[in-house]
């Protein structure tokens, strides 16, 4: 056996109400083409269900429709809008802290997005600019060759947010890469469901946090710290869905602030002993 396997936390993140309060179209992009934010939304949810459509794909039809006449509907006109996205408390120090609580541990920390919200506007935050995800799954256009979008490239939503998973745990990164489908052993898995987190805040996180939750990681439920609303992370926890919930303030010395280093710590621990286990399995079967 070689030297010890880098141990790696991977934290994965919703976006819309877990890091940042509300929906991130509504947040400029709705008003700047003339629409309440709940009348815009009607008026998706209407579209998908009169077209058997996908919710996501309606409302990204909508957002280009809607565009027309009115504004460059471009990645640069998108990631302005996401430079406005407001976030939670604590949000802008919390990925170099929590890296660097983990690099004290001997522990890798990755930060993650699995949104079905829109990448171009996530790409225009200050935390995406400022480098602090290793990747970000989340729905996007296809642009034309003068730079308009046209077309969906990605869609997102809660069923296939999972496929992100198994691409992390493998380390096969790439949204085209097919080696996603190849087994591994596993000892072998770049990051285990062990040390998985995924932090969301509603129904459409349940089949990541069921996921991660049953194979030994840590789920967390988030609730908005303004309102003090724990509805659904009460009745997420009853389900089984998740382990933990805090509120979403993410400044030094918060709830999650602490239980995210919980983790950390012990992660650490656990991995020496991981570590130890499969030393002793391959010296036993190479005998």
């Amino acid at each position: 056996m070689g030297d010890k396997k880098e141990t790696v936390l991977a934290i994965c993140y919703d976006f819309d109400k877990t890091l940042s309060p509300t929906d991130m179209q509504a947040q400029g992009y709705i008003q700047s083409v003339g629409y309440d934010v709940d009348e815009f939304w009607e008026k998706t949810n209407a579209l998908a269900q009169a077209n058997e459509m996908d919710s996501n794909l309606a409302y990204m039809y909508v957002m280009m429709d809607e565009a027309r006449g009115r504004l460059l509907f471009n990645r640069e006109k998108l990631e302005e809008y996401g430079s406005r996205v407001q976030l939670f408390p604590g949000v802008d120090g919390w990925f170099d802290r929590i890296n660097e609580y983990g690099k004290e541990r001997n522990v890798k920390v990755e930060h993650y997005i699995i949104s079905s919200g829109l990448k171009e506007m996530i790409d225009g935050t200050s935390i995406a600019k400022n480098g602090a995800f290793t990747k970000v799954y989340a729905s996007s256009f296809y642009y034309d060759d003068r730079g308009m979008a046209v077309w969906p490239a990605q869609v997102i939503n809660y069923t296939n947010k999972t496929q992100f998973l198994f691409r992390i745990e493998k380390g096969v990164l790439d949204i085209n890469d097919e080696d996603v489908n190849e087994y591994f052993e596993p000892e072998n898995m770049r990051v285990p469901f062990r040390n998985m987190v995924y932090i969301g805040d509603s129904d459409t996180d349940i089949p990541c946090m069921k996921l991660v939750n049953i194979n030994g990681g840590h789920s967390i439920g988030v609730y908005n710290p303004e309102n003090q609303n724990k509805d659904r992370v009460h009745k997420m926890l009853r389900d089984n869905r998740i382990r933990y919930f805090a509120p979403a303030d993410y400044s030094e010395g918060a709830e999650i602030d602490k239980l995210l280093k919980a983790i950390i710590d012990k992660t650490a621990a656990y991995e020496i002993l991981e570590d130890k286990h499969v030393r002793d399995k391959h010296e036993s079967y190479d005998k």
